[in-house]
């Protein structure tokens, strides 16, 4: 059997460091999630297909600049802030959440892989003051709603091949969703990308704000 690993290899070239730290998250959120259950138990054995590999379908929209400044909105235990952390060690990360105990596992792992460029907040992100080249968050909410909540947190100081905005990974049928931005919003299949049967109705959402 492959490891997890060369699942995200097949598609993203990585560092021995990098290699390293995605191969170590497996025994870590095993763990973490059997004391604080941040993935359903099912779901656990899928940990590189549903939640590693499918964080860095951002990075086949954009790939980030060094120095950029990301927000993760309802990080949850750290997705898709993690694993893009790790893709972009140029780039600072702020994951928030208003669950204390997600936000605490997100930090631990965080820190048991050596990330240094991963801040973890307990808060809403109404009350998140900060600036940033792009939100990033995974079906947290409608993208309506969302935009409304985090426009203010995106810098207006454009250093990236995509102008500032919002990047967020969804599934399912989102014309409604996405219908108040027609005009500027782009929704990437992710099938177009992964081949796993998983991605097959997976999209992501960029929308420049």
């Amino acid at each position: 059997m492959s490891s997890p690993i060369s699942l995200i290899e097949a598609y993203f070239s990585l560092t021995p460091t990098q290699a390293q730290q995605f191969a170590a998250l497996d025994g870590l959120y095993r763990d973490w999630n059997s004391k604080i259950n941040v993935i359903s138990r099912k779901d656990i054995d899928y940990l590189y297909e549903h939640h590693i590999l499918h964080s860095l379908a951002i990075a086949k929209v954009l790939r980030f600049s060094e120095g950029s400044e990301i927000l993760d909105v309802g990080t949850g235990g750290g997705f898709p802030g993690i694993p893009l952390a790790i893709l972009f060690p140029q780039c600072r990360f702020t994951l928030v959440d208003s669950v204390g105990k997600k936000v605490k596992v997100a930090s631990e792992i965080a820190k048991a892989i050596g990330l240094t460029n991963v801040t973890c907040v307990q808060e809403r992100v109404e009350d998140e003051k900060g600036k940033f080249d792009f939100v990033v968050s995974r079906a947290v909410m409608l993208l309506p709603d969302l935009v409304k909540l985090v426009r203010k947190n995106v810098s207006k100081q454009q250093r990236n091949a995509l102008p500032n905005g919002l990047i967020v990974l969804k599934g399912g049928e989102l014309q409604a969703e996405t219908h108040p931005f027609r005009n500027i919003v782009e929704v990437t299949e992710l099938n177009s990308f992964f081949k796993e049967e998983y991605f097959k109705t997976k999209k992501v959402i960029y929308l420049p704000l």
